[in-house]
This record gives structure tokens, sequence and C-alpha cells, in this order.
């Protein structure tokens, strides 16, 4: 086999992985992972584009941006096509996408927990259903949700963030034993504290905190292997982990700890 047949058939044969809200933070830097991965093609995807496309410009070969708008499955099923149709397969989907804004009790806004949820949670479930039935047909597949560990149990001025956090592990647990009856892996994937544009939101010490870089490296280093969840950093996860197996009034105790002074 000479070597632009070999280089077609590599291409042919290497997973394609779509990730989905990629044009910052954890996704862009798992773009950066998969593409440091000598094989494989990767589609990234958001509404905003542009950090995306210097990627696409530097692995021309190797990397493929599509607009999307998780809010909208129309949006979603054209990307998919657009996917097939440039590289005939499809492997791992990485659902991604998500907004935060922290509230406080005094500003309780039920249109804040409507956007949220739009995004977090509808946005997920309208992924999976774009490429349902793609790996439904092929017997295999791997899809990721990116939830969180604000999803383990209620934090203080997280209640919009942590709801559709909580959603997406419930979800993940519900379906991933029927897709797994068709060679299919459903997996979570929750994050403790990563810098990114959404917790620099945040005005309190934030513990284990970790560069998007080193998350990405270790959800990359995951992908393929056996296990439900992804949990980066472990250590601080299993923190987090335990606060939900707390009695309520030691749990209480603890959280009331994060309040502010200037709670109402």
């Amino acid at each position: 086999m000479n070597t632009a047949s070999k280089a077609d058939s590599d291409r042919a044969t290497a997973p394609v992985t779509w990730v989905i809200g990629a044009n910052s933070g954890i996704g862009l830097a798992l773009v950066d992972a998969l593409l440091a991965v000598p094989t494989g093609s990767v589609v990234g995807s958001s509404r905003r584009t542009d950090a995306l496309a210097i990627r696409a410009d530097a692995y021309s070969a190797r990397c493929q941006v599509v607009s999307v708008d998780v809010t909208d499955a129309a949006s979603l099923a054209a990307a998919f096509a657009a996917i097939m149709a440039r590289w005939g397969r499809l492997d791992r989907v990485i659902l991604n996408a998500a907004e935060y804004e922290p509230m406080r009790l005094a500003a309780f806004d039920p249109a804040l927990f409507a956007r949220l949820m739009a995004v977090n949670f509808m946005g997920v479930v309208q992924g999976i259903e774009a490429v349902r039935a793609h790996f439904i047909a092929a017997q295999q597949g791997e899809i990721l949700i990116t939830a969180s560990v604000a999803g383990f149990c209620g934090l203080p001025y997280a209640a919009p963030y942590g709801a559709t956090k909580a959603a997406l592990i419930s979800l993940a647990e519900s379906l991933a034993p029927e897709f797994a009856q068709h060679g299919v892996r459903l997996r979570v994937i929750n994050p403790g504290f990563v810098r990114t544009p959404m917790t620099d939101k945040n005005d309190f010490d934030m513990p284990g905190m970790i560069e998007p870089a080193v998350a990405a490296r270790a959800i990359v280093r995951a992908l393929g292997r056996p296990g439900f969840e992804i949990l980066v950093p472990r250590g601080f996860g299993w923190v987090m982990k335990c606060l939900r197996f707390l009695p309520y009034p030691l749990f209480f105790a603890l959280t009331r700890r994060l309040l502010r002074a200037d709670t109402p």
C-alpha cells in the first residue's frame, strides 16, 4: 500500500469525535486534546466558532467546525448531516454545551431557570436525539454528557445551574442501560471547579481548581475505557460525592457556612 492509500485508509477507520459546546473552556480544551492524539478526527460545534476556526485552519485534514444551537433541534440535525457528509461516520459525541449564572434568593428569577434548563438539559436531550438512531443502527458508539459535581447536591447560589446538572446525571443513569442493550455506551463527565469563563463568575474560593487542559487530558484518557462516570479532578469529586450521603442536619450545617452575610 502506498503512502497516500495508507493515509486514506487510516482516515477511513480512525474515530470521529463530535464535541458540542466547544468554543471555550473544557470544550475547546477537549478539541485541542483530541487533536493532540495522532489519529482520529474532531468536529467542534458551538454557537460561536471563532476559536474553533483557528483549530480547523491548523488541522484542516482532521478538524471540522459546524455551528450549532443546542436549543434548536433542526440545527443539531443539520450539523449531524454535515458531519456524515464529510466523514461518513461518527463514533463519539461529547455533549458539553452549558450556561451558568449564580443566583441569590433576593434575585430569584424563573426566567433564569428556564434558560439554563433549555441549554444545559434540553440541549443535551436534543443532542442525544440527533445521534440516537445512528448509534443504535451501528450497534456501537459512545455518548458522553458533561454534568457537574454541582449535580450531586444542592449548594447555595447554584439552584438554577445545579438543578440542570442533577437532571443530567439522572438522565444518564436512566438511559445508560437501554443504550447498552444496543452496544452504545452512555457516560457522564462530572467536573469539579475548572478555570473557565463560567467559574470566572464566582466570587468565592473554589477548592481543587484545575485548568481546562488538565481536565481535558484526563477526559480524553478515559475515552473508550470501562466505567460510567468520568470524575475530574477525582479528589474533589469524591469529597462532593460524600456530601450527598450526609444526614440533612449535618449537610445544612455545612452549606449554611457558604452563605454570605448580606444574604437576606
